[in-house]
């Protein structure tokens, strides 16, 4: 599909130009793409990084957060940099440093700049995907058409976890585990280039300075948090370690809201945190991804640990996910939208995952695949790309559309943290379990599979309460919001794309970092 007839919001202010929307879809889900797949990539590829670097168990985890740290923490500042300098501008820096840092990723031989490499990349992505995701706003229309997008663009993202697993079992045992990133230069010199040649370029507003006190305060609060969630699974929520940059990361986050009530160009207007919708989606696709970054985790483990899958067959495994997600996403999910509403597409998505989770927490330690595993991973499919487009189409209510950028930065950083939190919490339940039940058992190395077991279960009975407890906030603020915001408080939830979507976010459902290994872990490696 070609047009002349229109710039789109934030284009070029010199005249109409020729727009290809369908190709600029296609470029900036290739952009969100890479940025998810690189948070999957190198899960599988840890041990022979451990292995060829001579690292610590306890140094490797460096190689994994330091990427979701960076990405979590800047995401807002991403966001807003788009919308003030131009989308096209903020979305080429982010992917070339996102190259330029996969290229010295892959050649480093020690840990100090595989994990500066790690960092830079981290910067890149949180840079390329709010603008990415704001480009796709502005460039097609409200109603069925921006709607077809959003699915395309969610199942692209949603399938690169997926493709991460199974990309880097086959990079690692065929040329080397360096080409997880050196994979990535081809690929992001071409896409700079064509989007350079094919997407419009969008003026920043001009004559605003950057609110630079703002983005370090929310930036450091971020990371503190996420650093202090990641850090709970090994050291315990309790631990004087967690609780202290919890305290940080609490304490920075409010003199953020304190600084953004008082600048006159804050990075994120307060008045988009008033926004019912945006808060209640925001909340929503926090729960959403809480259970699903879980569900990733501990099935991981899960599949190796206890069914003894290879890392390869572990990413074939995925595709179910994958699979039901690019189809649900893409095909069902802006239908079930416009016929019932964003709200209860969301409450039916999350029903769906709810279910497959309680299908998980009854597999046992000689789990079949197609009996125990197959059908969970299906419904789990349906209910997280269900539950991530509803959760977009509502947050972008009412946005206008300079402020896309940030909106959709405050929605994706509610995805970290909702990540990091629903692991930790769901990891910390699941070893307290297994080590409760070895302990039982008498700590013998055989039962290790058996205690895995009981605290894979476990783990995702507290999954399922994530989804249950996502289902009451669709069907309630989420819904009261939904109505309000189309001035329709009395009438029925059915929204219509066209009423719906004023803007919207890519659906992101990456894997999450793999944590140190647990006592039981250690017992099973030992």
């Amino acid at each position: 599909m070609e047009t002349t007839t229109r710039t789109p919001a934030g284009g070029s202010a010199a005249g109409p130009r020729r727009i290809r929307p369908g190709l600029v879809l296609a470029l900036v889900s290739g952009a969100q793409f890479m940025v998810v797949l690189d948070i999957a990539i190198v899960n599988v590829a840890l041990p022979s990084i451990e292995s060829d670097l001579g690292l610590a168990a306890s140094d490797l985890q460096w190689v994994v957060i330091t990427y979701g740290l960076t990405l979590g923490g800047l995401l807002l500042l991403g966001g807003r940099a788009a919308d003030l300098f131009g989308r096209r501008r903020v979305l080429t820096l982010g992917l070339g440093l996102f190259t330029l840092a996969s290229l010295a990723a892959g050649l480093a031989g020690s840990l100090a700049p595989l994990v500066a490499a790690r960092a830079a990349q981290g910067v890149g992505a949180a840079m390329a995907s709010p603008a990415a995701l704001s480009i796709l706003v502005s460039t097609f229309r409200e109603g069925p058409e921006r709607n077809k997008a959003l699915g395309v663009f969610g199942a692209v993202g949603g399938s690169a976890a997926a493709v991460g697993v199974i990309l880097s079992g086959a990079l690692t045992t065929g040329p080397g585990w360096p080409w997880i990133f050196l994979v990535n230069v081809p690929v992001g010199i071409l896409l700079v280039a064509l989007i350079l040649r094919f997407v419009p370029r969008g003026p920043g507003v001009p004559g605003v300075r950057a609110d630079v006190a703002g983005a370090l305060t929310v930036t450091a609060g971020l990371m503190a948090l996420v650093y202090g969630i990641n850090r709970s699974v090994e050291n315990g929520w309790t631990s004087g370690s967690t609780l202290g940059f919890l305290a940080v990361g609490v304490a920075l986050v409010v003199a953020f809201v304190a600084i953004e009530s008082r600048v006159s160009a804050p990075l994120v207007p307060l008045r988009l945190l008033r926004r019912p919708t945006l808060r209640a989606a925001t909340l929503s696709t926090a729960l959403v991804v809480a259970a699903f970054f879980a569900t990733i985790f501990q099935a991981s483990l899960f599949m190796q640990q206890v069914l003894r899958y290879s890392a390869l067959r572990t990413g074939v495994a995925y595709l179910a996910i994958a699979l039901m997600a690019l189809v649900a996403a893409a095909l069902v999910a802006p239908r079930v939208v416009g016929r019932v509403g964003a709200a209860r597409t969301l409450a039916i998505g999350q029903v769906a995952s709810a279910a497959g989770l309680l299908l998980l927490s009854q597999a046992p330690a000689d789990a079949a695949y197609a009996r125990h595993l197959l059908p969970a991973f299906l419904l789990l499919g349906v209910g997280v790309s269900l539950s991530n487009v509803a959760a977009q189409v509502v947050a972008f209510v009412g946005v206008a559309d300079e402020e896309a950028g940030v909106a959709g930065g405050i929605v994706e950083t509610a995805r970290e943290v909702g990540g990091a939190l629903g692991t930790a919490i769901v990891a910390s339940v699941a070893i307290a379990r297994a080590d409760e039940v070895l302990a039982a058992l008498g700590g013998r190395v055989a039962d290790v599979p058996l205690a895995l077991a009981e605290g894979f279960q476990r783990g995702s009975l507290v999954a399922a309460g994530f989804s249950a407890v996502a289902v009451v906030v669709a069907l309630g603020p989420l819904r009261r919001a939904e109505r309000v915001a189309l001035g329709r408080p009395g009438a029925e939830d059915v929204v219509t794309p066209a009423e719906a979507v004023a803007g919207a976010a890519a659906t992101v459902t990456p894997v999450p970092p793999v944590a140190d290994r647990a006592p039981v872990g250690e017992c099973l490696a030992d």
